[in-house]
């Protein structure tokens, strides 16, 4: 993983030496490896703090690449609403059907380089499954995944692995397992278990009162 580790001196403009010196004050490193391609999902996990964003941001500075990310789009109103657009926000209605993922994925196939951040647990707070939409957006695309890390026990994020899906859910979902195995939440207890949440023909049927 050293290998990947970003140093100041090995970026090109003030700007971005600055956004990273910046990490290094509060005492993150930060771990980078080459893009495989112009479009792909980022993958963001644990997220179970506020911290994450500023941090994230900060890193996407120091490496001058122009993440987009989702949001709900109660977080887009008014003046805040701008900024978070500026910063790369893409509001979404989440209880919009699938052909909203279609739209997204042809929207960011025309962009000569887009790659869309998610955060598959949905909410800072716990909960017992991934949401599922990264999958599909990725499949839906035919893009691969970054799996990116908040490691705070470290305090390293890693923009390193990448994964192509291979259409068997279980297979993709212990690589990706495998990527996650050994980071650290800042709130451990609030981490989602690395599984999608089971399709509704799935889950046991529920006897009437």
């Amino acid at each position: 993983m050293s290998d990947y580790l970003v140093q100041p001196s090995n970026l090109p403009t003030l700007r971005q030496r600055l956004a990273l010196r910046a990490l290094r004050l509060v005492g993150w490193t930060l771990h980078y490896k080459p893009l495989p391609g112009p479009h792909g999902i980022v993958v963001v996990y644990p997220h179970t703090s506020n911290w994450d964003f500023p941090i994230g941001l900060v890193a996407k500075w120091a490496l001058d690449l122009d993440f987009r990310w989702l949001a709900k789009d109660s977080l887009f109103r008014g003046l805040m609403g701008r900024i978070m657009r500026y910063w790369g926000g893409i509001a979404i209605d989440r209880s919009a059907p699938m052909g909203a993922t279609r739209q997204i994925a042809q929207n960011m196939l025309a962009e000569e380089w887009c790659w869309v951040a998610i955060t598959p647990e949905g909410t800072r707070g716990y909960r017992p499954h991934w949401k599922s939409g990264f999958y599909h957006l990725a499949q839906t695309a035919n893009v691969p995944l970054l799996l990116v890390s908040f490691d705070y026990g470290k305090k390293e994020l890693r923009v390193v692995n990448t994964l192509t899906l291979s259409g068997d859910v279980e297979r993709d979902m212990d690589a990706i397992r495998a990527v996650y195995q050994d980071m650290q939440a800042l709130h451990a207890d609030d981490a989602a278990p690395i599984k999608l949440a089971p399709r509704a023909n799935d889950e046991p049927r529920r006897k009437r009162a």
